[in-house]
């Protein structure tokens, strides 16, 4: 029994952190007002090495639709640059020298939709991880009452249980992309 409730809790724990995955890509969608979490999942060819953004600069959001970006070492601002450039974030940023500037331009209803086709499959990418972590579960409660370490109800309860967990993770992955959505939608 004791092997069953291990299972339990591993595949709670993974399908916390695919929920956890869920919220930080959502919040690496833009909206019509910047913030910190859009830059991420931005990473940056240094010296060779793809590295996070924010291990390499800090990000500060002064306006609702300005970003600076301060490198810590001015060699990379030209990678920064580059890799913001080509991101999904749809901006161009400039510089001064010391600084990366980004003006956020307002959202078109046409880039709004195109963010939540965007926010929809990130959703969808993050159920289909829930259902292979159930997968994986089943398979792994259905192994034990195969070697006759569990009974045929232990497997049964245990198999509703992981239904309504699943369930439980899925219900919250959607109810971050509701909640994206009308962020994209907020004009």
């Amino acid at each position: 029994m004791s092997d069953l409730a291990g299972i339990t809790s591993d595949t709670t724990a993974k399908m916390n952190k695919a929920v956890d995955v869920a919220k930080e890509d959502f919040a690496s969608i833009r909206t019509g007002r910047a913030h910190p979490s859009m830059f991420g999942k931005i990473m940056v060819d240094y010296y060779g090495t793809f590295t996070p953004l924010s291990q390499l600069a800090s990000v500060q959001v002064p306006e609702a639709r300005m970003a600076l970006i301060t490198p810590y070492d001015k060699g990379a601002m030209a990678s920064i640059e580059k890799a913001i450039r080509e991101s999904d974030l749809g901006v161009n940023p400039g510089n001064d020298g010391g600084v990366i500037r980004i003006n956020f331009p307002q959202l078109t209803e046409e880039r709004r939709k195109e963010f939540i086709k965007v926010a929809k499959n990130k959703g969808e990418d993050s159920k289909i991880s829930l259902r292979n972590i159930r997968r994986n579960a089943k398979e792994a409660m259905e192994k034990l009452e195969k070697d006759g370490v569990i009974g045929k109800d232990d497997l049964t309860r245990a198999e509703k249980d992981l239904e309504k967990l699943t369930s439980d993770h899925v219900a919250k992955i959607d109810e971050l992309l509701k909640h994206k959505e009308v962020e994209l939608l907020e004009v």
